[in-house]
């Protein structure tokens, strides 16, 4: 992996909507990188910012009230941010493909699953017969799994399983050979033998065809699976980084931790399952210190006052957390709050 280059960097990324209550930071300064072929998660508890982050880079974020207010995109060193819709077509669905959390959203029920595949490679084939684009339709579904393709493109997306409205919304996104594909939670609405499945499948296609994934979910479980790396993100901060067995084996911010202690284990008996306790807060209701601060069982004085940096622990791994600023913070202040 080391000797790939970067094909999507993400630097200072701020992503704001703008409301009658106010300015509201969904994404707030991230910085992250995917390289060629690599699988790289970004988990989460529900309003930490994942699904912006993706419909940032796709530049779907609705307008108004919701607005890109700083940073770069890059795909292959080009900046994405400020593009005009004409050019953004150009890059979404042919370079940086997504699947998104539910499909029947995202097919259009008045339209047979081949009109909507054929229609995708048309626009970003130019010179290519329906004959062709209909060919590689069915190519794609063979490849994702699906049976009967030949029939199935016939068919209305209400006519398939669950399941099978996934692999069609995957077939979809790498049917024009994208650089990267983005998984916003996959496989949210399926069941653990379904998921198992699509899980294998993006795997699978991303060592077959080189594609760079980005994974979105909430599940530690499908990070575990399926990624090398891992971003962990909080009130819209990225709060640790790092290969994905270095952070489950030694996770180091307390919401990482909560997070892995929180996932059922089924060898050990408990009574009940632990929880992080609290919640989210909403975007922009923290004025000042650490955003974990108020469910933070370490929190001590400064971390109510100041908003960490990202502080490296080692060469791979980066964690949001003053425990970790050798620099500046005495044994004493880690005291509990």
């Amino acid at each position: 992996m080391n000797d790939k280059k970067e094909i999507l960097k993400i630097q200072d990324l701020q992503t704001s909507f703008f409301t009658d209550d106010g300015i509201i930071p969904a994404v707030d300064g991230i910085d992250f990188s995917v390289k060629e072929g690599e699988v790289l998660g970004i988990v989460g508890e529900s309003g930490c910012g994942k699904s912006v982050t993706s419909l940032s880079i796709m530049g779907l974020v609705p307008k108004p009230p919701g607005r890109i207010t700083g940073g770069e995109i890059l795909f292959n060193e080009r900046n994405l941010v400020g593009l005009d819709e004409k050019e953004m077509r150009k890059v979404r669905g042919n370079d940086i493909a997504m699947i998104f959390q539910e499909p029947m959203t995202s097919l259009n029920p008045l339209f047979t699953i081949g009109n909507q595949l054929i229609e995708a490679i048309l626009i970003h084939k130019k010179g290519w017969s329906k004959k062709q684009a209909k060919d590689r339709a069915v190519e794609m579904l063979k490849l994702v799994g699906l049976p009967r393709a030949e029939e199935l493109i016939r068919e209305y997306p209400h006519q398939l399983s669950g399941g099978m409205r996934q692999r069609v919304m995957i077939a979809m996104a790498l049917i024009c050979d994208p650089k990267v594909l983005i998984a916003d939670e996959p496989t949210t609405a399926l069941d653990v033998t379904i998921q198992a499945q699509i899980l294998k499948l993006i795997r699978e296609l991303n060592e077959r065809l080189d594609t760079a994934v980005l994974l979105i979910t909430h599940d530690l479980g499908v990070v575990a699976e399926t990624c090398e790396r891992v971003i962990v993100m909080y009130a819209g901060q990225i709060v640790e980084e790092g290969p994905v067995n270095v952070i489950f084996k030694d996770p180091q911010h307390p919401y990482t931790k909560g997070l892995i202690k929180s996932v059922p284990d089924v060898r050990v008996k408990k009574e009940k399952l632990y929880s992080i306790p609290g919640n989210v807060p909403k975007p922009g209701t923290v004025r000042s210190g650490c955003r974990f601060a108020a469910r933070c069982e370490f929190a001590f004085d400064r971390c109510l006052k100041e908003n960490p940096g990202l502080y490296e622990t080692s060469d791979v791994h980066k964690t949001r957390c003053f425990l970790y600023d050798k620099s500046e913070v005495s044994v004493d202040d880690h005291a509990l709050a």
